[in-house]
């Protein structure tokens, strides 16, 4: 669909994901916006599948809509929050991004370092307080 016939909602909604991607490249040192945006959807579910069904909410609330629609794909809030620690978390999120074990450690604080810029000041601290203290440690480690 040409740019001229899409409603002007819907090209915000691209434009504001495409702020969230570009920010993620830039993060991750890659020009691959398929990488990032695996490794973004991945922070993601790992991170939402860790919360309470109301805290996962409220948090989606500050994000794009489009990435909204990818943070909610596949979740069953019936089963939430799901009970792992920093080493379920890194096989979930390598097993989903499609990367290394290895390499969570560096991306995963680079991504919490992206949402904490894109979100409402202490929004992600707040959502953070629901995670297991081995886990926030993970994402809160310097990258």
């Amino acid at each position: 669909m040409p740019p001229s016939t899409r409603p002007p909602d819907f090209e915000h909604a691209i434009h504001s994901a495409n702020i969230w991607l570009k920010a993620v490249s830039e993060a991750l040192g890659t020009e691959d916006r398929h990488l990032a945006h695996r490794i973004l959807r991945a922070w993601l579910h790992t991170f939402r599948d860790r919360l309470t069904v109301d805290v996962a909410a409220h948090f989606a609330a500050q994000l794009p809509e489009l990435l909204r629609g990818g943070y909610y794909d596949g979740w069953d809030p019936s089963v939430v929050p799901v009970k792992y620690g920093r080493e379920g978390y890194v096989d979930r999120f390598a097993q989903e991004a499609k990367v290394s074990a290895e390499d969570v450690s560096r991306f995963a604080p680079a991504i919490t370092m992206v949402v904490r810029d894109h979100v409402s000041p202490g929004h992600l601290e707040s959502a953070l307080e629901q995670v297991p203290h081995d886990i926030r440690a993970l994402l809160l480690q310097p990258a």
